[in-house]
């Protein structure tokens, strides 16, 4: 059965909800507010160093920002990695009763999604830090939520494998005794979206960072 090479892309709430759904869990509720979570979470150093990059006056270089071969970049990596995600040669390569194989190819891709965007959301902080003030700011408050919420992000990004493996099991054993290999065909495609919506996710702050490139007034081209 062939996979559709193209799906649309899944928000961060549809992500949430999908673990939810895959692991067996309740759905979340609206919890309390962004910015009460966030008072929840940066610490005295991390909000003292958000406060100087938001209330500091860094100098505009202003120099030409190459904001296509930014964008290109960006591109080809996302493609790279939903490419990645999409390949059914891996997947078919993987022993077909054994959640472990597909917990380890899980793991994998997440590590190649975090390596890659990390590395191209420091390049776009590092462009932004050459435009104007308010880009070089954005540049500051960014590199200070980044270390102050990927590890929360990473932890919770880390529970991933599990769900998957716990969804894994739940359906073989409903289908122990059905013919055939559709649970297993079920099972991949789950993996290869939950895996979708994570790369969406992980590339909020970067398709941002891009847009925010995209407004500078003294924008170059390659």
């Amino acid at each position: 059965m062939a996979l559709p090479q193209q799906r649309a892309a899944v928000s961060a709430p549809a992500f949430v909800r999908r673990l939810a759904r895959l692991g067996d869990l309740e759905q979340p509720s609206a919890g309390p507010a962004l910015s009460e979570r966030l008072g929840q979470w940066i610490d005295w150093n991390r909000a003292i160093a958000l406060s100087r990059a938001l209330d500091g006056t860094p100098a505009s270089a202003s120099h030409p920002i190459q904001v296509d071969s930014e964008a290109a970049a960006c591109a080809r990596v996302r493609a790279t990695l939903h490419a990645a995600i999409l390949r059914s040669d891996k997947l078919d390569a993987l022993p077909a009763d054994d959640a472990a194989p597909f917990r380890r190819h899980c793991v994998d891709l997440q590590r190649s999604m975090q390596a890659s965007t990390g590395q191209l959301r420091g390049r776009l902080r590092d462009a932004l830090a050459t435009g104007t003030a308010d880009q070089a700011r954005l540049a500051e408050v960014d590199a200070v939520m980044e270390m102050t919420l990927s590890p929360r992000e990473q932890a919770l990004l880390a529970a991933t494998p599990s769900l998957l493996v716990r969804h894994f099991d739940r359906l073989k054993l409903a289908h122990a005794d059905a013919p055939g290999d559709a649970w297993r065909v079920t099972f991949r495609r789950d993996l290869q979206d939950l895996l979708l919506a994570e790369l969406e996710v992980r590339f909020h702050p970067i398709d941002a960072l891009l847009a925010a490139l995209r407004s500078s007034p003294v924008s170059g081209t390659p």
